[in-house]
């Protein structure tokens, strides 16, 4: 029981760091998803964030009713697309980590967009 509390806190914690801005409220096309606090240069830290992206693209794509066999389709694919248009975001963030450097204003973040 001890063990789940902290698994329970920690997704409660990445939820909160993919979290669509004022902006992008009424229209949740777009989502910025934070990695300010992970270590990219480990497979654990890629890996939490391409979790991240996944949820993001949950998020901007809509939702299909159970029995909506042609827009359950169309959700997957506009997730699936978001999810690859955002991957060289993540390789460039991988390999920023990889060979860090001095940035002005680096905001530690990217844009997950619906397609």
């Amino acid at each position: 029981m001890f063990k789940t509390i902290p698994a329970l806190a920690a997704l409660a914690i990445s939820t909160a760091l993919v979290v669509p801005t004022v902006s992008q409220a009424a229209e949740r096309n777009s989502v910025r998803v934070s990695y300010a606090d992970l270590n990219l240069r480990t497979d654990f830290g890629q890996s939490k964030l391409q979790r991240r992206v996944a949820h993001a693209a949950t998020l901007v794509c809509d939702t299909a009713a159970p029995l909506d066999l042609n827009l359950e389709r169309e959700v997957a694919g506009c997730r699936s697309g978001a999810i690859s248009a955002a991957q060289p975001a993540i390789l460039a963030a991988i390999g920023k980590a990889r060979r860090p450097s001095v940035e002005v204003l680096d905001t530690a973040a990217l844009i997950v967009t619906a397609q």
